[in-house]
């Protein structure tokens, strides 16, 4: 497995768990603290747009805590699973951004019908009362 960086802070414990789970399965990385390496962390800051540690920079991709893992073992299963797209990276970004508005249109479906269920119950409460 490549070399890794994992952008943190010492006043993280997610970071201290997350860096504790790739030493135990012996996956190496850089660690590398935002306060020291304030320059690069804003430059990542500035692609995700997610001022979130830990981020994880790997073979030139970025996993961020609740948008690309949800725990240090998913962390270390989406990097050992990790393959390199023999796609273009303007068709790997358009295919996300469809993938994006898709889910974003269920997203605010499920929405409409919850307002809707909610609406009607307060309707039938209204009348009742």
């Amino acid at each position: 497995m490549n070399r890794m960086k994992i952008y943190t802070n010492q006043t993280c414990p997610y970071c201290k768990a997350v860096k504790e789970e790739l030493e135990k399965e012996d996956i190496k990385f850089i660690n590398m603290d935002t306060t020291e390496h304030e320059v690069e962390w804003q430059i990542v800051v500035n692609l995700t747009g997610i001022p979130t540690v830990p981020t994880i920079e790997y073979k030139d991709e970025y996993f961020v805590p609740g948008r690309d893992f949800g725990n240090p073992q998913q962390l270390v299963g989406v990097l050992r699973s990790h393959a390199d797209s023999p796609h273009e990276q303007s068709k790997r970004t358009f295919e996300r951004v469809k993938t994006l508005n898709y889910n974003m249109g269920q997203a605010f479906q499920r929405m409409d019908q919850l307002l809707k269920q909610i609406e009607t119950k307060l309707n039938v409460e209204e009348n009742d009362g």
